[in-house]
C-alpha cells in the first residue's frame, strides 16, 4: 500500500531473523523506502505484542543483522555506466567508471566506514557473515585479471588471448564470480553494481549512499578536468586507467576478509583498520573530506561538524544505555536468582547432614563455593561497570 516493492522475503541464520530485500529505484526513492519498511516493521511488530529488533548484534553467539547497499551509476536515459558492455565503446565506458569507483573507495575509505558507524554496527563487523571493518574492494579474479593487463600493457589470459587496449578490443562477458557468495568483502562488485555490505540494519542508507555518490563524484570531477583538454582522447583515457589501477590497487582484495592475515596485509598495504566508531567518526573532519563535501555543496563546514558530534553523542549515549542496563539487569535478575539457587544448594547439603552427618555433600559444597565465587565477581565487575 506504501508502494514499496520487495521480491525476497526469507529466513535467515539467527533466531527469528528474517531478510527481506526491496527492489532497487533511484537513491532518494530507495532511502525513503528504507525508512518507511524500517518504521513498519516495528509498528507491525508492536501490534502483535512482539518487539522488531533491529539492532546489529542484540545478542552474543549469533549472527548479527545488516543491510546490503546495492549500488550503480546511470545516466538520465537509464544506460547503466557499471554495465561491461560488448563494443569497445562501452568497453571504455565500463572501465572508466569502474576505475572511478575504486578510487573513490580507496581515497575516501575513512568516509566509508563513518558512514556505517554506530556502536551496535561495530560489535557486527568482522564475523557472523559480516565484513570487517578494513574497507577493501572485490572484483573477482576476470575483472581483475584485466585490469592486471592493463596496468601491465600484457595479453589478458582469458577464454582468448587478447590485447587490452581501450576502444580497440572487446571485453569478455562478466560472469558473476562464484566467491561473490563470500559475504566476507566489504564491496563487491555483482555483475553491473556494487554490493556494499557494510551498513548495518538500523542504519539510514542514506548518509553510505551520500558518502559513496559524493567521493565518486570527486573521481569523476578529477578525470573529467584531465579528459576534456587532452589533444588524444584516446591515449589520455588509456594513460588515466592505467595509472589509477597502479595507484588504487591496494583497495583491490578477493580473499577472505575474516583471515587475520588479510589484517595485517591490509595494514601493510595502508589501508584504515577503524575498528570502532570512536576510531572512526574524528576523519570526518579531515581536510581532505571535509573539502570536498564542501567543494560539492553536500555540507557546510557548520553541517559536517554537527554531524560529527551528534554521532559520537548518539554513540556515547548507547554505550552508557547499555551499560546501564547491563548492571540493572546483573544487580536485579542475575545476582539474585545465582544467590537463590546456591541458597537451595547450601540447604540441600544441610538437609543431608541432618539426615546422617556422613552423608557426602561435595558436590554441593563446590557449587555453593563456586556460586559464590563468581556473584562476588558478578557484583564487583558490575560495580567497575557503574563507576567507569
Amino acid at each position: 500500500k506504501l508502494g514499496v516493492l520487495a521480491k525476497t522475503e526469507h529466513n535467515e541464520v539467527a533466531p527469528s531473523q528474517h531478510e527481506m530485500a526491496p527492489i532497487f529505484t533511484t537513491t532518494n526513492i530507495a532511502a525513503d523506502h528504507n525508512q518507511l519498511t524500517m518504521e513498519l516493521m516495528q509498528k507491525v511488530a508492536k501490534n502483535h505484542d512482539m518487539v522488531c529488533l533491529l539492532a546489529e548484534k542484540p545478542f552474543a553467539g549469533v549472527n548479527g543483522s545488516g543491510k546490503h547497499n546495492n549500488w550503480s551509476i546511470s545516466t538520465d536515459t537509464g544506460v547503466n555506466l557499471l554495465e561491461p558492455g560488448e563494443t569497445p565503446y562501452e568497453n571504455a565506458q565500463f572501465l572508466l567508471f569502474l576505475c572511478a569507483v575504486i578510487k573513490a573507495v580507496d581515497e575516501y575509505q575513512d568516509l566509508l566506514r563513518i558512514s556505517v558507524a554506530s556502536a551496535g554496527n561495530d560489535h557486527r563487523l568482522g564475523a557472523n557473515e559480516a565484513p570487517p571493518a578494513v574497507v577493501s574492494v572485490f572484483l573477482g579474479d576476470e575483472l581483475n585479471g584485466v585490469l592486471e593487463a592493463i596496468e601491465n600493457d600484457t595479453a589478458y589470459q582469458g577464454a582468448e588471448k587478447t590485447q587490452m587496449r581501450l576502444g580497440v578490443d572487446v571485453l569478455p562477458k562478466f560472469r558473476r564470480d562464484t566467491t561473490d557468495r563470500n559475504r566476507t568483502s566489504p564491496f563487491a562488485f555483482t555483475g553491473n553494481k556494487f554490493e556494499f555490505r557494510m551498513v548495518g540494519s538500523s542504519d539510514s542508507i542514506a548518509c553510505a549512499n551520500i558518502m559513496l555518490n559524493s567521493a565518486v563524484a570527486e573521481s569523476l570531477r578529477i578525470y573529467a578536468d584531465r579528459l576534456e583538454g587532452a589533444e588524444d582522447f584516446e591515449s589520455a583515457l588509456h594513460s588515466l586507467i592505467c595509472e589509477t589501477i597502479r595507484d588504487h590497487k591496494k583497495i583491490i582484495f578477493n580473499g577472505n576478509g575474516y583471515d587475520d592475515s588479510w589484517i595485517e596485509e591490509a595494514e601493510r598495504r595502508g589501508l584504515m583498520n577503524l575498528r570502532t566508531t570512536p576510531d572512526a567518526v574524528p576523519h570526518l573532519l579531515d581536510k581532505k573530506n571535509a573539502d570536498m563535501l564542501i567543494r560539492h555543496g553536500i555540507y557546510t563546514e557548520e553541517e559536517i561538524r554537527s554531524r560529527y558530534e551528534i554521532t559520537l553523542d548518539n554513540y556515547c549515549k548507547t554505550i552508557i544505555i547499555e551499560a546501564g542496563t547491563m548492571v540493572r539487569m546483573v544487580r536485579t535478575q542475575i545476582a539474585p536468582a545465582v544467590e537463590a539457587y546456591a541458597a537451595d544448594v547450601a540447604e540441600a547439603a544441610a538437609s543431608k547432614k541432618k539426615v546422617d552427618a556422613e552423608l557426602p555433600c561435595s558436590y554441593e559444597t563446590n557449587l555453593v563455593k563456586k556460586l559464590s565465587a563468581l556473584t562476588d565477581l558478578i557484583a564487583s565487575r558490575a560495580d567497575i561497570l557503574e563507576n567507569d
